[in-house]
């Protein structure tokens, strides 16, 4: 998953994130906002950061974008993307799923901010998990 990411923010200044957690207890939406926080993905400069939120167990999941991506795509990209990645997680295919995700967040990232040659890595590749 990280391979991913990294290959989706070839492209752009925008920031990908995968967080994973067993149970969402309550609103998925506002969940999602919590962990976006607490990773402090609001603090990159362009406000371009993505979170993919998926809690497992509940079967729960949720696409989150900052206002700077927010304010350029569609009101239904996020669910777009989202609808796409269900229809994979039904038939059992859940790396192809995400990895699909990413990929068309990456796009959409690349096309409203591309890569700059002083841009740098603001926040980790790597998974984060949480305690539920």
């Amino acid at each position: 998953m990280e391979a991913a990411i990294r290959e989706a923010e070839l492209k752009t200044s925008g920031e990908i994130r995968v967080h994973l957690e067993k149970k969402c207890r309550g609103n998925v939406l506002d969940r999602a906002a919590e962990v976006f926080s607490h990773l402090h993905m609001h603090k990159t400069k362009l406000r371009n950061g993505v979170l993919f939120y998926l809690a497992y167990r509940s079967h729960k999941f949720a696409i989150i974008g900052d206002v700077g991506i927010n304010r350029l795509v569609p009101i239904n990209f996020w669910d777009d993307i989202k609808d796409r990645m269900q229809r994979k997680f039904k038939e059992g295919e859940f790396v192809d799923g995400l990895e699909g995700g990413i990929w068309q967040a990456g796009h959409a990232l690349a096309e409203h901010f591309p890569y700059q040659s002083d841009d740098k890595n603001e926040l980790s590749d790597d998974i984060s998990f949480g305690d539920n």
